[in-house]
């Protein structure tokens, strides 16, 4: 039986608008039981135990709200890596699972679709952008950028791809070829495709980003000189891809002249702009599309994460023109259009609909940032707040003259945030030193207020030990 806190309002919990509710210290001791259980059955690239973290266990989700494996109570200011947009274990998406799972689990991908898959496509043709219109449904954001590297080769009959520093697509081969982070590319790169990495635009920490309006990597110049300079040693570009907003990197924001212009080089050049979605989807940004703050429309764009706020699925949408440089059978899987996640999400994305979800993230958005940055008068570790919606970066320095990160500072925050019930473990960017928040779309003011003061207590505690 679950043991909680006394102090635990259970039908708040229920609805999952629980504030936090701890048994004991995390991790707890069933924590440390299952990790030592785990560690002796996985290989260590699978999880973080073998940096000699214990991590904690979820036993239950819901809506803004997790339990831990010790019955701790948590708000959750990740959802499950930008995942749970709709709320975790929302019930109309359960619902809809149980329901399929009963009547239909399975349908052959290439050669036996099934009717929740045209649904799904169909809903993803009305939602999309400009003339995105046609959806290759599969099962993980990885998946969806190799289908979309693949079509842009097929459809200009180019090889290379131009991708950013700073930038993560997946770790499959192909989506590991335009992503950025040496560690993970280091031993495979003799496996990899032809990628240029250029600068992406974080006026944060850009090397030429001043007082005033212009700067050369933050208004796209960089990327215009390689495109053009006849012996720059780039050409063969079949397409550019690009997060609106770099996620593995920090959460960083690019000025909207970047994009645009990422946008008219494409146009110039015959390449493929494709947007890596599968954060900023679906309402993350305050915007049904991340590429909607810019008034940009790419030419393919991927989606996963929040498309089924919980269910494995992502989608590569193009449109009509572009998908018909594929011949039939050429890219298929088994697990194509699986009913169970397309049942999955088209509930989700009605209950984003019907709840406003989009229009909530941008106004709560808004109120988040604006208490961040109140944080910030008072706090010398935060260097700087940066977000759009409810995607929310607070970068740690240990001097805002310098802006050295403050890698360590900054982790003991995070673990600090633990202690008092709050999980915002998504901590990182290029520099180590990104407190990286995304909650679900569904969390209750009052739950994100006490986040908020749970880290202001949190980086009080850590600034008095310096």
């Amino acid at each position: 039986m679950q043991t909680y806190s006394s102090n635990l309002n259970l039908q708040a919990l229920e609805d999952g608008t629980a504030l936090p509710a701890m048994v004991t210290q995390p991790p707890g001791p069933e924590s440390i039981k299952l990790t030592e259980r785990l560690s002796k059955v996985e290989p260590p690239t699978s999880s973080v135990i073998p940096r000699g973290q214990t991590p904690v266990f979820w036993e239950r989700t819901r809506g803004a709200n997790i339990v831990d494996a010790d019955g701790n109570v948590y708000v959750d200011l990740t959802a499950g890596f930008c995942v749970a947009t709709a709320g975790h274990s929302n019930p109309r998406i359960v619902q809809a699972i149980a329901k399929q799972s009963e009547t239909m689990m399975h349908s052959q991908g290439g050669v036996n679709p099934n009717r929740n898959r045209v649904e799904l496509a169909e809903k993803l043709s009305d939602r999309a952008p400009g003339e995105l219109s046609v959806s290759h449904i599969a099962n993980t954001g990885a998946e969806a950028v190799e289908t979309a590297l693949k079509t842009a080769r097929i459809f200009t009959g180019k090889h290379k791809i131009i991708a950013f520093q700073g930038g993560f697509h997946g770790k499959t081969t192909g989506a590991l070829s335009v992503s950025s982070q040496n560690y993970y590319r280091a031993p495979f790169q003799n496996m990899l495709a032809d990628t240029t990495h250029v600068p992406y635009a974080y006026p944060y920490r850009c090397p030429t980003h001043g007082d005033g309006e212009d700067c050369f990597f933050c208004d796209g110049g960089y990327l215009e000189h390689v495109l053009t300079m006849p012996d720059s040693g780039v050409a063969d570009v079949a397409a550019i891809i690009m997060e609106p907003i770099q996620g593995h990197g920090g959460w960083i924001v690019p000025p909207k002249k970047f994009v645009q212009t990422v946008r008219r080089l494409c146009d110039e050049h015959g390449i493929i702009l494709i947007a890596d979605e599968i954060i900023t989807g679906f309402g993350r940004t305050g915007n049904w599309f991340g590429m909607d703050e810019y008034d940009v429309v790419p030419d393919i764009m991927v989606v996963g994460k929040g498309l089924a706020s919980g269910f494995p699925i992502s989608a590569t949408i193009m449109s009509e023109e572009v998908a018909d440089a594929w011949g039939p059978m050429m890219h298929t899987s088994t697990f194509l259009g699986n009913p169970v996640g397309c049942a999955a999400a088209l509930a989700s994305l009605a209950e984003i609909e019907e709840k406003n979800l989009v229009q909530r993230g941008a106004e709560l958005g808004d109120y988040f940032i604006s208490r961040l940055q109140e944080l910030q008068q008072e706090h010398h570790l935060i260097g700087e707040v940066r977000g759009v919606g409810m995607m929310v970066g607070v970068e740690f320095v240990k001097d805002r003259e310098t802006r050295e990160p403050a890698t360590d500072e900054g982790a003991r925050v995070v673990d600090g945030l633990l202690q008092r019930g709050v999980i915002a473990t998504n901590y990182g960017g290029s520099y180590h030193n990104v407190l990286k928040m995304s909650p679900p779309l569904v969390i209750t003011q009052e739950q994100l207020d006490c986040a908020i003061e749970a880290l202001n207590e949190s980086l009080s505690s850590v600034e008095a030990a310096l």
